[in-house]
């Protein structure tokens, strides 16, 4: 059987597999999901006789929002404590593994793991295993040779790993979806670190000035008590925090920052400004909505938004906010670029970016 492993936020299981099934229907691919509960992993087969890369090679992993990466699986491997190495050398080479293929090996973890021997494991193997590896001619010669894939060992307990590999250009640039921020002690709020996260998986690396550069001027929507105005005024920004309740003394006092004590979805702008955040708990298709007018009426040219879903029918009201955006910019003739992520450090919303490209 031909099988993708998903990686996603733990107990978020049904909806990553509900999206991939549907998603890989689009593209031609037929199959099913097995969710292992609370897990952050979903096994997901195909039904006919597509091989699992190319359906990565189809199907975009930026293009989906419950999933947080995603690897090719080769199949499950018995590992016996006194030649671990050996066990995954011996079953690369019972599956005729093209040692071409990948530079690279990444031992990964479920993101559940709660085993600190296994980690502390996990990361001493790394340089034994890729010498194994490279040694029996399973990874290139060269670990910085431009390859088409990378090599990926999930380590689900000391007795087993889970091998597959990812392909270049087509998986989360950080390791199982998760990049490592630090809360800097002068946030105002953990919620600082969704909008960071929310740029590096949004914006290109490369262009980061050209977004965020420049002496722009953004808007945050429901502010109190600042996490999100914090990491615009970081960029240089000037913030208009709206809010009926209290920003942060040592952020105001930056001058960065103007507080408007007003709804968050009543309130608009004289003028148009650069960005437009909004991290107001509320019935995810108001945000939706406001996303939408702030957009059509050219009130902002980026926009970054958290929906809160529902306990129930999660994936569900997804599909109805992505269909009442992409109606509502297209009743407006804006051409647009709209991602959604269901980010780390979200909990139960998902986080979307539009960007205004007219």
């Amino acid at each position: 059987m031909q099988q993708v492993m998903l990686i996603c936020r733990p107990g978020f299981e049904a909806e990553a597999g509900q999206e991939l099934t549907d998603q890989a229907a689009s593209v031609g691919v037929f199959g099913y999901f097995q969710p292992v509960r609370n897990s952050g992993l979903v096994r997901f087969s195909i039904a006919g006789d597509e091989k699992p890369e190319e359906l990565m090679s189809r199907l975009a992993l930026g293009d989906l929002v419950f999933v947080r990466d995603w690897f090719a699986i080769l199949g499950d491997c018995p590992l016996p404590a006194q030649d671990r190495v050996g066990a995954v050398v011996e079953f690369l080479r019972d599956r005729n593994w093209d040692g071409t293929l990948c530079a690279r090996v990444e031992v990964r973890l479920p993101e559940t793991n709660a085993d600190r021997d296994l980690g502390n494991f996990s990361k001493k193997w790394m340089a034994p295993l890729s010498k194994g590896l490279r040694g029996a001619g399973l990874l290139k010669a060269d670990a910085n040779a431009v390859s088409r894939g990378r090599l990926e060992i999930l380590l689900t307990g000391f007795e087993q790993a889970i091998i597959g590999f990812s392909l270049a250009g087509n998986r989360s640039p950080f390791v199982g979806g998760v990049p490592r921020l630090r809360l800097s002690a002068s946030a105002p709020s953990r919620s600082a670190l969704k909008l960071e996260e929310a740029w590096k998986v949004f914006l290109p690396r490369d262009r980061w000035l050209d977004y965020l550069g420049g002496g722009k001027k953004a808007v945050d929507l429901g502010a109190a008590p600042g996490g999100w105005t914090w990491q615009l005024v970081n960029q240089g920004m000037m913030v208009t925090a709206v809010d009926n309740g209290p920003m942060q003394p040592e952020l105001m006092a930056s001058g960065h920052v103007e507080h408007v004590e007003a709804d968050g979805y009543a309130w608009r702008p004289k003028r148009a400004v650069d960005w437009m955040v909004c991290d107001i708990v509320d019935k995810p298709r108001r945000t939706a909505r406001l996303a939408v007018d702030w957009m059509a009426g050219k009130r902002c040219r980026y926009t970054v938004f958290n929906l809160k879903l529902p306990m129930k029918k999660r994936y569900e009201e997804w599909l109805a906010c992505r269909e009442l955006i992409i109606e509502g910019l297209a009743e407006a003739g804006l051409n647009c670029r709209l991602s959604a992520r269901h980010l780390y450090h979200d909990r139960e919303e998902i986080t979307c970016f539009i960007e205004r490209l007219d």
